[in-house]
């Protein structure tokens, strides 16, 4: 090789890493730090998560899977009973369970990371009902109020008074309870009453609401034992994907009529380094 073209080749690679370097920097291009994998839960909560066939779907499905693509994450999420997800997150290492409904109790058992979506916790029932219902006053805590077992809905409702709670494994077939008139009384997040109502041959129309009984912020949940290293990557991918406007695109998709939480919190247990 002739001296001059041995010069050229050998400026033409230097610029060539700077390139790629430059490149590798760039906001939405950074190789952020390898996350240890995590074994993923959600559950069937439309239109927030749910079971379509084998895979996961729902507009925090969508967000999760974002954060991992920009991650470089490819474990599965599985959709499973509400009880068995939050059961793993507290015993099981290394798990993600969302969405996770925020109380004082629950920062103190694992780190959040959110919000994703804001909901109200309601009170719901029969088409007609609620008059007489909200008639009734303090008296109304006095009557039976159906909830998904284990969920902050059947947490709230205890904390506002109403003691005598029935429990069942799914919103779906709380629902068909309240409309078979075994009960009531419905406590549940606002933005899932019409596609549970959807998904056992109702309409939103059949229901009516009673009172509000607290604002709920949702989040992703990590296991106390999560390394703080892998939870930092997590946190990372949240903030670029709402600042990239991707979050608030698909928030707008599956819940076209409420605002996207824009703000990124975490929210360690106490003595968590």
């Amino acid at each position: 090789m002739r001296p001059e073209n041995a010069s050229f080749f050998k400026t033409y690679s230097r610029l060539l890493n700077i390139l790629l370097l430059g490149i590798l920097v760039l906001p939405g291009f950074m190789t952020p730090v390898m996350a240890q994998d995590l074994q993923i839960f959600t559950e069937d909560w439309p239109p927030i998560s749910f079971g379509s066939g084998n895979k996961a779907e729902g507009m925090a499905v969508e967000v999760v899977q974002a954060m991992q693509a920009h991650i470089g994450s490819s474990q599965p999420i599985q959709v499973v009973p509400w009880a068995r997800g939050y059961k793993a997150l507290l015993e099981e290492p290394n798990t993600l369970l969302f969405t996770v409904g925020r109380s004082e109790e629950r920062e103190k058992l694992m780190v959040l990371l959110g919000p994703i979506a804001i909901s109200t916790t309601s009170l719901y029932t029969r088409k007609g009902n609620a008059t007489r219902l909200n008639s009734m006053g303090d008296e109304m805590q006095k009557l039976k109020v159906g909830a998904y077992r284990s969920s902050i809905f059947a947490d709230t409702a205890r904390k506002k008074g109403f003691q005598n709670i029935e429990q069942a494994p799914t919103p779906q077939i709380i629902a068909n309870m309240l409309l078979a008139k075994r009960f009531d009384l419905w406590v549940e997040g606002s933005l899932v009453v019409s596609s549970v109502l959807k998904e056992i041959g109702h309409t939103a129309d059949d229901v009516e609401k009673v009172k509000v009984l607290d604002s709920l912020e949702l989040y992703l949940a990590f296991s106390t034992s999560t390394s703080p290293a892998t939870i930092k990557v997590w946190e990372d991918a949240l903030r670029w994907l709402k600042k990239e406007g991707q979050f608030a695109r698909i928030h707008q998709k599956w819940l076209p009529n409420e605002p996207p939480p824009m703000a990124v919190i975490r929210l360690d247990p106490p003595g968590k380094p």
